[in-house]
């Protein structure tokens, strides 16, 4: 961490930090790395399969499945409403700690598609439940969902799927209009 933040950089990229260590080890390089956030005013790139140390970690979070991104939005609405089946699949698969908790019986369906040859139009759709036959004939582009409040467009919240779990604001014209999702 020190070698890295030696010349003084305004991003910061950490590709799995914490992943080979223990519990107590990982909260304390944790709180280290939020306290150089904020004394040094770095931007975090923070990959991770670990989604209680994403949530935790991120202002922001992005999902993706086979290099593509599914789902982008702010940690806590993220996590508090996932829009792609993909990231509520993640989601649900989180084991609980409590041993009394039932296991959600909700393993995705079909066998992980080659990254070498990934299937047409949405990535995800051999392992989707909401799977039609647009999602094999056409890629799904980012488009923002609608607030929970009945307003329109969430620009910080943004889904690639042709059927999303929550509401998703059509693209004008009911084209395809990619979503930059650059942080402000």
């Amino acid at each position: 961490i020190a070698r890295a933040l030696a010349l003084e950089p305004k991003l910061l990229i950490c590709d799995e930090p914490v992943s080979a260590l223990d519990v107590s080890v990982q909260a304390q390089i944790l709180n280290l790395l939020e306290d150089l956030k904020a004394a040094h005013h770095l931007t975090m790139l923070f990959i991770a399969h670990d989604l209680a140390v994403v949530k935790n970690i991120s202002d922001r979070v992005a999902v993706m499945y086979l290099g593509k991104l599914c789902e982008v939005g702010p940690a806590d609405d993220l996590y508090a409403r996932p829009a792609h089946p993909y990231t509520a699949a993640l989601l649900e698969a989180v084991p609980e700690p409590d041993p009394d908790v039932p296991v959600p019986e909700t393993a995705l369906a079909g066998d992980l598609p080659s990254p070498l040859a990934p299937p047409s139009g949405c990535r995800f759709r051999t392992r989707c439940p909401r799977a039609e036959e647009r999602c094999a004939l056409e890629e799904p582009q980012l488009r923002p969902l609608l607030t929970g409040d009945g307003g329109g467009p969430d620009a910080e919240h943004v889904v690639a799927c042709h059927f999303p779990l929550v509401p998703a604001a059509e693209p004008a014209g009911g084209g395809a209009e990619p979503v930059d999702t650059a942080a402000p």
